[in-house]
């Protein structure tokens, strides 16, 4: 068959002010000014897209502080290797992030950080000769923690956290862990064997530390139990462990009678993945007052302005 060209000349138009708009002039940003404060600043961005999202998020922590709430945060390991643990551990120190759960490599940075202020080899060039991965004193604590832990009936994070206390580590204020037991915030960790430098190491109890990260599981589940009536949970770089810890978290507490409903979650990262899409932003807040948001960024620049937004927000109160 042969198509000839349409004829436009039939087709109807619509008044431009008839018609529903999505943007408005009022929602436009304003124009930068040398020596503005921050405040003001963050006020004159677009109310538009993820900036509106970011507002509506910073509303929400400033909310849960207020009302003395749970703000969760989990982190991907890439946040303390992106120099993020201080604004973290202020964040705890102003009681505005009630509760952190790291991954197993979040744990293994933290503590390197903590023993000699500094973490995150060369992986290429220690895979080459088997070096990689075999940092005797990251193991030997980790794994020893691991296993008291499994003893007292204790968690993987307080126990390590503890643990760097106990041996005086030299950098113990820059540790997410350490600072959890020092200002009685749980710090959760939630390990995946075999993902981790230390399961390689010939201390590694496989068995103890199951049964301390599960310990870590049920304390966070306890803590997601809470977060309904205007809690919030910020995920931070994990693409698929914590999300996948906090759908189980949030279904054992509904399970056991909890109603966590209308609450706020988040996932911050510079590339968005499937898991905390689903998990953490949508599959969560589908019930009734709930609100998630996805905001793409690198973690050294969005931590920092999610962190300030909140204090800003925080001080107008």
């Amino acid at each position: 068959m042969k198509h000839e060209p349409v004829d436009l000349s039939g087709v109807k138009t619509t008044r431009l002010d008839d018609r529903r708009n999505l943007v408005e002039a009022g929602q436009f940003g304003d124009t930068p000014a040398a020596g503005q404060s921050f405040a003001e600043w963050f006020e004159s961005l677009p109310d538009v897209l993820a900036a509106r999202s970011l507002r509506a998020l910073v509303d929400a922590i400033v909310t849960a502080h207020e009302d003395e709430r749970q703000v969760v945060f989990a982190l991907g390991a890439h946040v303390i290797k992106c120099g993020l643990s201080p604004i973290v551990i202020d964040l705890m120190e102003r009681n505005i992030v009630t509760c952190v759960a790291l991954n197993g490599a979040g744990m293994v940075h933290d503590v390197e950080v903590a023993l000699i202020g500094a973490t995150s080899e060369d992986v290429g060039e220690g895979l080459i000769d088997g070096t990689f991965g075999m940092a005797a004193e990251t193991g030997q604590l980790i794994n020893t923690a691991a296993c008291a832990a499994s003893e007292m009936g204790a968690g993987l994070g307080a126990t390590v956290g503890a643990e760097l206390l106990d041996v005086g580590a030299s950098h113990a204020d820059l540790s997410i862990l350490a600072s959890g037991v020092r200002l009685e915030v749980p710090v959760t960790v939630h390990v995946a064997l075999g993902t981790d430098i230390v399961h390689m190491q010939p201390t590694m109890d496989g068995s103890a530390t199951g049964a301390a990260t599960m310990n870590d599981f049920k304390l966070l589940t306890a803590v997601v139990a809470d977060l309904g009536d205007g809690g919030v949970f910020v995920n931070v770089g994990s693409a698929v462990l914590l999300p996948e810890v906090f759908l189980k978290c949030l279904t054992v507490a509904r399970n056991l009678g909890n109603e966590v409903e209308r609450f706020t979650t988040a996932n911050f990262d510079f590339i968005q993945h499937y898991r905390p899409g689903a998990n953490v932003v949508s599959r969560p807040t589908a019930g009734p007052g709930s609100r998630g948001y996805a905001i793409t960024g690198h973690h050294e620049i969005m931590v920092p302005l999610l962190a300030q937004a909140v204090v800003e927000g925080l001080r107008r109160m």
